[in-house]
């Protein structure tokens, strides 16, 4: 594992490119008013674990409102935040007609198609030739109308971005760049949920924090949240594949970098460029950028599921990468399962 202690810590980066990109939100209540009407929404566990020579809490977000990811408190959330404002009696028809469309590699697209249907919208995904057919398939059982475009996420990407601009359909992305943060900032704002509940759960603050990144929506918006609920004292680590140093490099270069390098079996962290927004929070309030292999990342999953933790090398990252750190029994470590088994 490679460690990078981030230089601008505290300040930021000031850079022209993120000048007009907002902060990762701080609003929790918010999402949590939003999602105390939806009927499967419930809290997730956190749990203590004695794991790799310390104790280690792990917010389990493998059955997050049925969809097996933290993700479901994100597209879903934007989704549900256009219905509401649409001040209809009856939302679960408030959006008919409207159609979200995004690309995926993974748990957003489901978050995006069981949004819209929730709502009686359309959802249009688009998957590139490297996401298996299981996953297709699920999302059409959620009624998402699946497309296939491109050798690879990036290329997945850019075809729905032609789509929603030859079609007019709204266009929901996980990620942010200069002129489209408005939904990606509501996007995050949806993790907050997640980040109450643990500095509830938490019987006291965490020594240190681990928090997996593709593009950075979730370590962004759950490390703004940290700081501002238990300030400088925890010690945030994001952590990257080795083959996706999105994050990383770009701390390193002081400003926003893509990245190439082979694919990662951590599918849904296999992200080659950041979200600003996530860059622009990260950059103040994470303490040091780690990289993982992809030997490491398998390395942990057996004695996950052994202690009922069986997950996926992309939602157990957090925790392979406490398992090369040695910090040792009077640490207090906080990680999350960001997803069930693949």
């Amino acid at each position: 594992m490679q460690i990078l202690t981030n230089p601008h810590r505290g300040r930021g980066l000031k850079t022209a490119e993120l000048a007009e990109v907002p902060f990762p939100s701080t609003d929790a209540e918010t999402p949590l008013a939003l999602l105390s009407r939806c009927p499967v929404a419930s809290e997730t566990p956190l749990a203590e674990h004695e794991l790799f020579g310390t104790r280690i809490w792990v917010k389990d977000e493998s059955n997050r409102m049925n969809l097996g990811s933290f993700k479901a408190l994100g597209a879903a959330y934007v989704i549900a935040h256009i219905a509401a404002a649409t001040g209809k009696k009856d939302l679960s028809q408030a959006l008919a007609g409207r159609t979200f469309v995004t690309s995926s590699a993974g748990n957003h697209g489901l978050s995006v198609a069981a949004g819209a249907r929730a709502f009686g919208a359309n959802a249009a995904v688009y998957l590139s030739q490297e996401v298996p057919e299981s996953f297709a398939k699920r999302l059409e059982a959620k009624d998402a109308r699946v497309v296939r475009a491109g050798a690879d996420y990036t290329a997945s990407m850019q075809a729905a971005m032609q789509a929603a601009e030859t079609h007019d359909w709204t266009l929901l992305l996980d990620t942010s760049w200069q002129g489209y943060t408005a939904l990606p900032h509501r996007l995050m704002e949806g993790y907050l949920v997640m980040a109450a509940e643990t500095v509830r759960q938490m019987p006291e603050p965490p020594t240190h924090i681990l928090l997996q990144a593709g593009v950075g929506g979730l370590a962004g918006a759950m490390a703004a949240y940290f700081r501002a609920h238990w300030g400088d004292a925890p010690q945030i680590v994001v952590v990257e594949p080795d083959r996706a140093p999105a994050l990383h490099d770009s701390i390193r270069e002081g400003r926003c970098v893509l990245t190439e390098g082979e694919t990662s079996d951590m599918g849904r962290l296999d992200c080659k460029e950041p979200s600003l927004i996530a860059l622009k929070g990260l950059a103040r309030d994470a303490d040091s950028f780690a990289l993982i292999s992809e030997e490491e990342a398998f390395e942990v999953l057996d004695s996950l599921a052994k202690r009922g933790l069986a997950t996926s090398t992309s939602g157990g990252a957090g925790l392979a990468a406490v398992a090369q750190m040695n910090l040792g029994p009077d640490a207090r470590v906080l990680t999350f399962l960001s997803e069930g088994p693949a």
